[in-house]
Formats: C-alpha cells, structure tokens, sequence
C-alpha cells in the first residue's frame, strides 16, 4: 500500500483537485511504466507467516537488503517499515507481504530487468536466514490470528475500520497480494478512454492471472479468491465505478467520486490522525471533526486518492489493479498485457471497440464471473478463454507497434512478455487450474505443499 505523500500547499478551491489529476497528463514520448508486486514471506521450516521482528523477519529481511544493496531505510515512529532507491521503493503490506514499488520505467525490457534484479536481492537475503517468499494472490493455509499487523499507523486506523463496513477487511489486509502496472495518459480525453478500457477488462487481467484458489487450507471454490475478498470489503471504495462510462465523464467527476468515499486519516509530524468515516468536503470547509478550523493540503489530497480501491484507479496515472500475484516467470507478463492495450493508438481503438457497448450489468456480471469461474466465464455467449485470447492478441498489436527493442538491440520489441498469457489461453488453464490439478493429484489433497513447488 501507499506510503504518505509529500509537496503542495493548503487547498484554496475545489479547481485545484481536479487540476491535481490533470497535472498527470504528458506527452506520449514521457509516458512510463510502473510495476508493483507483492509477495508473501514465510518461515522455511514451518512455512508460517514472518513476523515483524526477530531472526526470520520482515524487519530482517528489510535491515538486510538496506545494508547489502544499498537501499535508504524508512521509518515511522522509529520503526523500519520500508526502503527506498531513487525512485523504487519497498514497502511493506499490513500483513508483511514485502512489495516493490518499481520506478517509473520506458520499456517493458527495462521493468522486467528490474523486477528479476529485486527478486534476486530478496532471495539472496531470504536464504541467509530461513526464509522464503511466494507469490499468490491469496495465503494458501494461514489464519487471521497467524498474521501479524505491521507497525503503521495507517494499518492500525484501517484495521479498526473494516469490519464496520465490510466482512472482509482484515483478510484483504493480512492475507492477499497483487501485482499492478501504472500507465501513464495524455490528456482528459485520453485518461477516460484508457480508464473505460482498464475498467471494463479488468476481469480479463483477473482471469488470465487468478491464483488463489486455497483458503484456510482448503479448496475455495474461486478462481481468484483476492478478487473475492475485494467484493466485501468496502462498496463505497471498490468495485467497477460505472460513473466512468456516463457522458460527462472526466478529472472533475473523478473528484467527485473521491470526495464521496470516506476518509481514513490526516498525516501530520509523522503521525496518523484518525479521521475514520470522515468527510473530505467537510475538510474542505474546515469543518473536519479530527482538525477543527484546519483545511487540507495537496498532500492531503493526495493521501486521500491513495484510499480509494476501485478495480483501476487514477490519481497522477492510471492503476490496474485486478491481478493476483503470481510465479516469477509471468510478472512481466502483467505491464506487457496493459501497455500493449493502451499505449498504441490503435490497440486502444481495437480494445474499446471490444466493449464499448457492453451494459453496466454485463460489466458487473463479468467482474464477478472472472473470480468465480476464471477463463469459463461468459459475455454475451462468448468464453472469457476466446475474449482474453482477442485481448492478448491486440496487446501484441500494440507491442509489435511500440517496436521497443531490448537485448541491445537483439529482441526486436516486448511482445514476449506475453507468451506466458498465450500459454494459458492455449491450454485453457488459469494459473488456479494448474495449482488445483497439482492438489488434487501429487499433492494429495496437502495445501501446504504449493511452498515446496511454488516459492520464488
């Protein structure tokens, strides 16, 4: 999750929220790619969850990246809770999931080497100590009470919240992990075609990447379980926003919709002050209950949109956010998948052309149909294998189109990336049917054992 913003002064007029977004739109030559991964760590000898401090830990597993490889630890309240290098970073999740933060990037060749080079960090420390990590989109056998909280005060408000608006919560927070691309846009124009697009294929990304079909030691019944959990959470904060495909649709009605969600918190002299249920607009009249008289800041601002969970998000750039996390070998199979969507012209055509005139309620059927039933899911008779098939095929498109070369020169652009996606539409295998085929044969029924097979 998202570490406290910075920059930008008291809030004057509502213009300057919706300015904050537009101030995100760039040229195409500037537009970047953004990777973020989580991935559980765990104790090799029980495959128990890793607590925050001791021998096999989450802080010991930050203290040794930060003095082998360079990175500059962050602190709250004295306690190490990330890293950061340039301009990656690696947080932690409520529950200890370690994610990297990538930095902003212009190819697919460049994330990727990234990713392979901070995988290789964390598995050079993790064998040191008796640890490993695994990536999944949900914890395959642990429970609640196995899970310890980190030491943030942005977790401790959360965590007091969730269950007052959803039953899920506290799973979301101790017991998932994803893997996100960040994209850049253009212009107002741009951003909401691009956001359409993200939004109504964002089952598409669920079902080719669903990976969590245990839970608690046992077989769920979901394809992606993560994609589950998210449902209960919190409806005034996730889901498809069907706002986004009305006329009128832009950086102002986005603001809209993020006054509307309920707050969380105010960061002030490294501190998390509750403002759980608050309302922004009435921060904005100075009229919030936990800062009496005080008005927000752009940080504020931008804390604020960092709070919002909805399947893509927008803030300076675009989130896709409805993948599981999943085996070394397809998290560059994720940015490949988006960025050939949307950053070629006529991808982005062919791709809103897919689903321009799919209903509210089929985007919403769909969204649900993903988690449960991965690629047997149906739209207007047609297979979620056949649509994410047409998907990957105008992703290529879009990369051939890109001509981003890597290798020196040697691979003549990123298409590669999805020869992972091409593999489980061919076979008509979600990475959940993979792990249910090795459960209900080698494995003989032992959850536990995807450590053993799985693990980075």
């Amino acid at each position: 999750m998202s570490i406290p913003q910075t920059g930008g002064g008291p809030i004057e007029h509502r213009d300057q929220l919706a300015d904050y977004l537009e101030s995100g739109c760039k040229p195409k030559d500037d537009w970047r790619i953004g990777t973020e991964h989580e991935k559980f760590g765990y104790c090799l000898d029980t495959h128990k969850p890793l607590p925050y401090e001791g021998d096999r830990s989450v802080h010991a597993m930050l203290s040794g990246l930060s003095t082998r490889y360079d990175w500059a630890p962050v602190r709250e309240q004295g306690k190490l809770i990330g890293l950061t290098k340039g301009a990656a970073n690696i947080s932690l999740e409520p529950g200890g999931a370690l994610e990297l933060s990538g930095a902003p990037l212009e190819t697919i060749h460049q994330t990727c080497d990234e990713v392979n080079t901070h995988l290789a960090q964390v598995k050079a420390i993790a064998g040191e100590i008796g640890v490993g990590f695994i990536g999944l989109g949900a914890a395959p056998n642990w429970l609640e009470d196995e899970v310890s909280l980190m030491p943030k005060g942005r977790y401790a408000l959360m965590d007091r919240y969730m269950n007052k608006v959803g039953t899920t919560g506290t799973w979301m927070m101790r017991r998932t992990c994803t893997v996100q691309v960040n994209l850049d846009f253009g212009s107002e124009s741009d951003m909401v075609q691009k956001f359409r697009v993200a939004l109504a294929l964002q089952p598409v990304a669920t079902a080719l990447f669903a990976n969590s079909p245990f839970w608690e030691g046992k077989v769920n019944g979901w394809q992606s379980w993560r994609a589950r959990i998210w449902r209960d959470l919190d409806k005034a904060r996730t889901g498809m926003l069907p706002f986004v495909f009305e006329d009128g649709m832009g950086f102002d009605r986005y603001v809209d919709y993020a006054l509307d969600v309920p707050m969380y918190f105010v960061y002030r002299d490294g501190k998390y002050i509750d403002a759980l249920g608050m309302s922004f607009r009435d921060f904005l009249k100075g009229e919030l209950p936990a800062l009496p008289g005080e008005v927000p800041t752009m940080s504020d601002w931008a804390d604020h949109l960092t709070t919002t969970f909805p399947e893509a998000r927008i803030k300076k750039y675009m989130e896709m956010r409805g993948a599981d996390a999943g085996p070394w070998r397809r998290l560059c199979a994720l940015p490949a998948f988006w960025v050939g969507l949307l950053y070629d012209q006529g991808a982005l055509d062919a791709a809103w052309d897919l689903c321009k005139d799919w209903t509210e309620q089929e985007r919403a059927a769909l969204h649900h149909d993903a988690a449960k039933y991965g690629l047997k899911a149906e739209i207007r008779g047609e297979t979620m294998q056949d649509l994410a098939r047409r998907c990957i095929d105008i992703a290529n498109d879009g990369l051939v189109a890109r001509a981003r070369s890597g290798a020196g020169g040697l691979i003549p652009d990123e298409t590669h990336f999805l020869d992972a996606l091409r593999d489980i539409v061919t076979r008509g295998q979600t990475p959940s049917d993979e792990l249910l085929a090795q459960y209900h044969g080698a494995w003989n029924g032992d959850v536990d054992k995807v450590f053993d097979e799985y693990s980075y």
